[in-house]
């Protein structure tokens, strides 16, 4: 069985991060992909059979505006570490045929209820408020780019998020990314960067990693993490945040 993760951008124009880990907790595969049949031709080996994709993206939308249930209830608990999650409804242009991600999971023939008993499964996960709870986080950390942000503290963070992935290798269940030849190439270009569009082509496969880690998580441990939301309006999975 395969746990994914997919660091979904909204718009085919910009990459999407990739990333596969084995029952093992071994990662197997990380990349940027393009388009959508570029996603689904990375990912086409380890979803033929039993897996959960993990997707960084809301998956099911059907209210016209605002936001949906599970995003109030996820920003309720997220909020006060600066992980609210951004509205998605079907008036945005993204989703008004009901989004990149719900077309990504239908191609894969993937069930989108997190409490399915299906062996194939898709969860919509979300990297910021996975982080908090995982690494034990007062704050999301800080290390994409926004205005104010220099270059300094993006690497710096960047680099931190790095070293608390590097650590679940001591968790249960563990990640094991060390040994991977795409993540070393990946952590060494954040290290050698000098620019912030150099750091951008890394966090996407970055948080990617995160992504299917947190299909693993949920996966082994299910009584530890939280589902906001329903079916039919869309869930967020998630480690169960500390007051809960």
């Amino acid at each position: 069985m395969y746990f994914a993760g997919v660091d979904l951008a909204w718009g085919e124009r910009n990459p999407t991060g990739v990333a596969v880990v084995d029952t093992g907790g071994s990662l197997r595969h990380v990349a940027a992909a393009g388009d959508d049949a570029d996603i689904l031709a990375q990912l086409a080996p380890y979803v033929t059979g039993p897996c959960v994709v993990a997707v960084d993206a809301p998956l099911v939308v059907t209210n016209p505006t605002g936001t949906r249930p599970g995003e109030t209830l996820l920003n309720r608990d997220f909020r006060r570490f600066h992980a609210g999650a951004y509205p998605a409804n079907t008036g945005l242009a993204w989703f008004a045929d009901g989004g990149r991600g719900a077309r990504l999971c239908r191609a894969m023939d993937l069930d989108l209820d997190p409490r399915s008993a299906s062996p194939r499964k898709a969860l919509e996960v979300f990297p910021h408020a996975a982080g908090v709870v995982l690494f034990g986080l007062e704050r999301t950390l800080k290390y994409k780019h926004k205005t104010r942000r220099d270059f300094p503290q993006l690497q710096t963070e960047l680099l931190r998020l790095i070293g608390y992935i590097e650590g679940l290798r001591n968790a249960s269940p563990p990640l094991r990314v060390d040994s991977d030849d795409g993540w070393c190439q990946l952590t060494e270009s954040v290290r050698a960067a000098t620019r912030k569009s150099q750091l951008r082509k890394a966090e996407d496969p970055i948080d990617a990693v995160l992504c299917a880690y947190v299909a693993l998580f949920a996966t082994r441990r299910p009584d530890d993490v939280t589902i906001y939301g329903d079916p039919s309006t869309g869930c967020i999975v998630t480690p169960t945040p500390p007051s809960n």
